[in-house]
């Protein structure tokens, strides 16, 4: 089977790199220099990474700093590990890289049922001295949106410092007041190892010497800078076309007896997690790739283990839900093709289920 002919619902692993970054990328190829040499092709270079740079900020709406990084997760590690406030705190449900940067002293704000962060448990946290608080803008497993609109003032108000992982809103929704925010390219059209840490003011960060205003060492990737920028500027997210036909795929899911999970909060237009009760994610990811349809059961940084998701577990979803869902994600061109595709597989392994069990 061609990769034509196989249908990707896993953009919110990764997404196609967009016509018009592949174009830059290799543009900046084609003229590359090292950024930080002091002859005329390291000056050309750092011209055109400063174009990138400006880009980045501009499309995303954004004032402050911004570090270039070989993706989000560094970023998330470089603000975890080097915020100059003493405590740490994270949300329940955050991408792995968060507990691991953060540290075993990190104390764990939980969910509620609904995914949401406990805001009595966050505001008892903030009451014991100044932390960084890392609380994801969208969860990368159910899609859920945190209202960091809300929460933000009260952590800046207890004197304590927000770092949202925005590596799946970024491009698509506007990004939160936050003091650090970390994102990547290759979730919205751009290529992979480049992202970047966008920091309100300098001062809140321990720097390390070396590039990027000495806060990140190594030479920056101006060609995937200049993609990253290129996929941004593009916007191609048409977020209430793909709304719409999220709401297609759901109301076809339940009727057919499957469950959307967090379906009563705000949900990014782009992600979905389904459960199909009595028929484990393992054995759906292996139907539906034999029919062509890449889909995933949680974070690509982890489901290749095919552990519980913690995410849900956080949420405390009954493991006959846990165990059984698909997490499905659009990327711009999703159309009403692939998602008929994904819903025809989808009613063929429930009802292949149910007859088992009768």
């Amino acid at each position: 089977m061609t990769r034509k002919t196989r249908i990707h619902l896993d953009h919110a692993a990764t997404t196609h790199v967009l016509p018009a970054a592949q174009a830059a990328i290799a543009d900046a190829l084609r003229t590359w220099g090292n950024p930080n040499s002091p002859y005329a092709e390291g000056r050309a270079a750092r011209s055109s990474l400063e174009k990138a740079r400006r880009t980045i900020a501009d499309v995303l709406g954004w004032r402050g700093e911004t570090i270039l990084t070989s993706g989000a997760s560094e970023a998330v590690e470089i603000a975890a590990r080097r915020a100059r406030v003493p405590n740490r705190a994270h949300g329940a449900t955050e991408h792995a890289i968060v507990p691991h940067s953060m540290g075993t002293g990190s104390k764990v704000i939980p969910v509620q049922s609904n995914g949401l962060i406990d805001e009595e448990a966050l505001d008892a946290i903030l009451a014991e001295g100044r932390t960084l608080i890392a609380i994801q803008q969208v969860n990368n497993e159910t899609g859920i949106i945190q209202p960091l609109e809300r929460l933000a003032p009260r952590i800046r108000a207890a004197g304590s410092l927000l770092l949202a992982d925005c590596a799946q809103g970024a491009g698509k929704i506007p990004l939160p007041d936050a003091d650090f925010i970390a994102a990547c390219a290759h979730k919205l059209g751009g290529p992979p190892g480049v992202g970047v840490l966008l920091v309100k003011d300098l001062g809140t960060l321990a720097p390390v010497g070396g590039q990027e205003k000495g806060y990140r060492r190594g030479t920056q990737d101006v060609p995937c800078a200049a993609g990253f920028a290129a996929a941004l500027a593009a916007r191609p997210y048409d977020m209430e076309r793909l709304k719409s036909l999220r709401a297609r795929l759901e109301h076809e899911i339940v009727a057919a007896g499957g469950v959307v999970i967090g379906a009563d909060v705000s949900r990014v237009s782009i992600i979905g997690a389904y459960a199909m009760p009595g028929v484990a994610s393992s054995t759906q990811l292996v139907q539906f790739d034999l029919a062509g349809i890449a889909v995933s059961a949680g974070s690509a940084c982890s489901s290749g283990s095919m552990k519980p998701s913690l995410v849900l577990e956080a949420m405390g979803l009954p493991p006959e839900i846990a165990s059984c869902f698909v997490r499905v994600s659009f990327g711009p061109d999703t159309g009403e093709a692939e998602v008929d595709r994904f819903l025809s597989e989808w009613l063929r392994i429930r009802e292949r289920a149910v007859s088992k069990a009768a």
